[in-house]
This record gives structure tokens, C-alpha cells and sequence, in this order.
């Protein structure tokens, strides 16, 4: 697991995503409800080619308008087992993670990579 998370708020723009993606060498980000500081949704770099495809304008859209809803979301006790199977069923490479205090961390499909190296290459 990764962290700290990184986030945009709903009102970013997508422009300031693609600037934050592209600075932190990034290729999704969580979105994240402003007062309750919940996950709303996720934008990911596949979101950005479809939404330039479209020919939309980056500096008016706000990410609320183009990241995808619903993304999943594990306790930090869910077994990893089960975060695999999640990730495989839904033919995704990133998983929230949560605690009690919010956001604990992100699951990627590189974070399984890495397992499999030895720790001098981690």
C-alpha cells in the first residue's frame, strides 16, 4: 500500500489534475467530497485520454464533471486476497483504502508487482 494519498478536490480543474498527475508522475488520483473529505470518485489517465477525445476544455471543466464514480473502496483489514480478486473482477489497477480517519492508503496493481522482487529492488 501506498502512502500518503494524494487528492484533488471536486472542484479542481481538470487542467490542475493533469498538473498535479503530470508533476508527481502520478496516473490516478482519488477525488475527494469537500466537507467530509469521502472519496466521490476517482480520475485516472485513461479518464483524461477519453475526456480529451472529446475535445473538452481542461481550464472550465472541474473534476467533479469527468472522474468516475463510485471507485472501490477496502477497510484497511480487508485481506489482500480479496483486494486482488476486487481488482481482477473489476479489471482495475487502483484501490482505495480507509480507516477510521479517512483515506490510509491506495492499492495498485504495482504494488503486487513489487512483491515479487527482492527488497534491493523495491
Amino acid at each position: 500500500m501506498q502512502r500518503p494519498v494524494v487528492s484533488v478536490g471536486m472542484d479542481d480543474t481538470v487542467a490542475q489534475v493533469e498538473a498535479l498527475l503530470s508533476e508527481l508522475h502520478l496516473t490516478w488520483v482519488p477525488v475527494l467530497e469537500p466537507t467530509k473529505r469521502d472519496v466521490a470518485g476517482v480520475i485516472s489517465a485513461t479518464d483524461l485520454i477519453a475526456f480529451h477525445a472529446q475535445a473538452r476544455d481542461a481550464g472550465a471543466t472541474r473534476a467533479w464533471q469527468m472522474c468516475s464514480y463510485k471507485p472501490v473502496i477496502v477497510d484497511a483489514e480487508t485481506p489482500i486476497t480479496m483486494v486482488a480478486d476486487l481488482m481482477v473482477e473489476r479489471g482495475i489497477h487502483h484501490v482505495v483504502v480507509t480507516d477510521r480517519q479517512g483515506i490510509a492508503g491506495v492499492v495498485s496493481s504495482l504494488d503486487f508487482v513489487r512483491t515479487f522482487l527482492p527488497d534491493s529492488r523495491r
